[in-house]
């Protein structure tokens, strides 16, 4: 697929940036013509993606690197990817299962939303390297709904 539009955001890995991210990602997406629900779906996946790896791979230090790459490919489809040089996963497998959550006082509902919102969802992680969580979703274009 030919990449149409493409924007790269690094943070650091502090709460307060993920309301950035999920921000900037919306804007981005909107360029599509989008829903607002579309675009509100869109900016929880990166939320659930950019707190991943806030609270799991980094365990809540704010000093570290999150990268996010959003591309319009060719029609109409929205690849996110978001990476980390965290911790990573041990079982990719296991955390993609519905509820799973690493610490009991969390839901574990992230990777849920993800599969929920999005057409295609891809964890790649290596233990000690990190982890990159890839998705893509293609949007349609419907009439006389209130768009972005």
């Amino acid at each position: 697929m030919n990449v149409r539009n493409y924007c790269k955001l690094e943070i650091m890995s502090l709460p307060e940036n993920v309301s950035f991210a999920r921000a900037c990602v919306g804007a981005f997406a909107s360029q599509l013509g989008c829903t607002l629900e579309e675009i509100d779906e869109i900016k929880l996946v990166v939320s659930e993606a950019v707190s991943n790896s806030i609270i799991h791979a980094y365990e809540n230090r704010g000093t570290e690197l999150i990268t996010i790459v959003v591309s319009l490919l060719d029609g109409r489809t929205l690849e996110i990817i978001v990476e980390d040089y965290g911790k990573g996963i041990e079982d990719v497998a296991r955390v993609l299962q519905p509820s799973y959550s690493s610490e009991p006082s969390r839901m574990g509902l992230g990777f849920s939303f993800m599969k929920s919102f999005m057409d295609e969802l891809e964890v790649i992680s290596r233990p000690g390297e990190g982890t990159s969580v890839q998705m893509r979703r293609s949007f349609v274009s419907k009439d006389n709904e209130a768009y972005a």
